[in-house]
């Protein structure tokens, strides 16, 4: 996303890396001002709520200014590096169109973008598409005013922020306000971080609701005035205490967890189960030549009798449709593993697992966890997952009530394996035993059906063979 500010220096606007995101941090700067920079050369790497991204620059020149520091959150769409770029021949653009329409500055300024490139990261569509569409509709006419242009230009974001942004709405729920003939962009939100919710749609939808939401904009200004009020009392002990900005990765888990845990009604089963036989198959797995190389470890066996009970209960992988309400069945398989990273939790998926023999899915958990420890998991790795294994034994923890994953149906989470004296053949004896907790959604999920899941989780690492007699 670049802009041209003269003949000969553009600017590069910080892009939606991801499906909607509106902000990332800018981690590393690899280039200064004065440095040469090519086309498609990396020049920052920042993180968004999802992953780490690379960011390169879509133009040949030598960088002029560096508009924000390290470790700061820049919105979508805002400027963040100039690059002078030599031979650029067109300083009578931007003019031409300020001597065609004084009367509207904002909108004349925008007129020599289609002119240009419009570079865009790889798998990522134009970010200024939406933009163009607000213009049409109604109510946004006199968003493009003077006094809108001129407040805009004095924040050093020129016309392009003079629009409206985009309503922040899940794609149900969008479809839900279309169904119902409702224009987002009118909807106050109730939302974390100005989200629009069902709950607002169908406010806005119904007529005796119209009132109150007129009258919430005459109201807010008198809320106004005292909200400027409590900034003086943030003041606190920096000796005893520490505040962390909240942001990236945590604060996309916070919303997550928050919306899981008030949106699906969690119900977590649990079963203790021995697994000797499946800790002595890991041990010779690792001898087997055709795991050679491959990462072979009890989660590896784990994942794959997850998958085996999926297949004996495929109503399990689902996903509940609150706009439609429809119960999506997933013919699928994207088996998330919950990876705890130093900038926080994170949820990669395993695509098609249900397809993948053991050496590949020892393959690809090892390219997974090797990902996230580096920090360059892609957003589109954390997508689109339908279960989640999360394996908290390796803090040495028995078991735990893990939140759904958002758009999950399951989550089944792994205890300390841990030697136990176990009643085995009429006799009690030191054997390998851990703590399975299952956690499902009660909305499509009935207690029979998790229970059947993990129920079968547990005999197949009971018995181990059951992945042939099984599978």
């Amino acid at each position: 996303m670049t802009t041209m500010t003269d003949a000969s220096v553009r600017e590069f606007k910080m892009p939606d890396v991801g499906e909607g995101l509106t902000e990332a941090e800018i981690l590393k700067w690899y280039v200064q001002p004065g440095d040469t920079v090519t086309d498609g050369q990396v020049v920052c790497e920042v993180e968004t709520a999802k992953a780490a991204v690379e960011l390169p620059i879509p133009y040949d020149g030598v960088v002029r200014e560096l508009r924000f520091p390290e470790g700061t959150t820049v919105d979508v769409g805002t400027s963040i590096i100039t690059v002078a770029v030599a031979g650029v021949a067109a300083p009578e653009a931007p003019e031409a169109p300020a001597e065609r329409s004084q009367a509207e500055p904002a909108p004349a300024a925008e007129e020599p973008k289609p002119e240009g490139r419009q570079p865009v990261l790889v798998g990522y569509g134009v970010a200024t598409t939406s933009t163009k569409r607000r213009p049409r509709k109604g109510p946004q006419a006199d968003v493009t005013g003077p006094a809108q242009a001129i407040q805009a230009e004095l924040n050093g974001h020129g016309a392009t922020l003079a629009e409206k942004p985009r309503p922040l709405a899940k794609p149900p729920v969008r479809k839900l306000a279309k169904d119902l003939g409702v224009d987002l962009a009118s909807i106050t939100p109730s939302g974390p971080d100005g989200v629009i919710t069902r709950e607002d749609v169908h406010a806005a939808a119904t007529p005796s609701a119209a009132a109150p939401v007129a009258q919430a904009p005459a109201a807010a200004p008198a809320p106004a005035a005292p909200s400027a009020a409590p900034a003086p009392a943030a003041s606190y002990d920096t000796a005893r205490e520490t505040r962390v900005p909240v942001k990236g990765v945590r604060k996309a888990t916070a919303q997550a967890m928050v919306g899981s845990a008030f949106t699906a009604p969690h119900v977590t089963e649990f079963v203790t189960v021995d697994v000797t036989r499946t800790m002595r198959l890991v041990e010779e797995l690792k001898q087997d030549k055709d795991m050679q190389g491959l990462r072979v470890n009890p989660l590896l066996l784990i994942a794959k009798a997850l998958l085996v009970a999926i297949k004996r209960n495929p109503e399990i992988n689902a996903s509940w449709d609150e706009a439609n309400q429809e119960i999506v069945l997933k013919h699928y398989v994207n088996l998330g593993i919950a990876a705890a990273t130093p900038r926080g939790l994170i949820v990669p998926n395993i695509k098609d697992a249900h397809d993948k023999t053991l050496p590949q899915l020892a393959e690809a958990l090892g390219e997974l966890v090797t990902t996230a420890r580096e920090g360059k998991t892609s957003p589109a790795a954390m997508q689109g997952g339908t279960v989640t294994i999360t394996n908290v034994g390796v803090f040495g923890v028995d078991t735990g009530t893990p939140l759904l994953n958002p758009g999950e149906s399951a989550i089944l989470a792994v205890g300390a394996i841990k030697l136990q004296p176990w009643v085995h053949k009429g006799k009690v004896k030191p054997r390998q035993v851990t703590t399975l907790a299952l956690s499902f959604d009660h909305r499509l999920v009935d207690g029979e059906l998790g229970s059947k899941v993990l129920a079968d989780v547990a005999a197949v690492l009971e018995q181990p063979k059951r992945l042939i007699t099984w599978g």
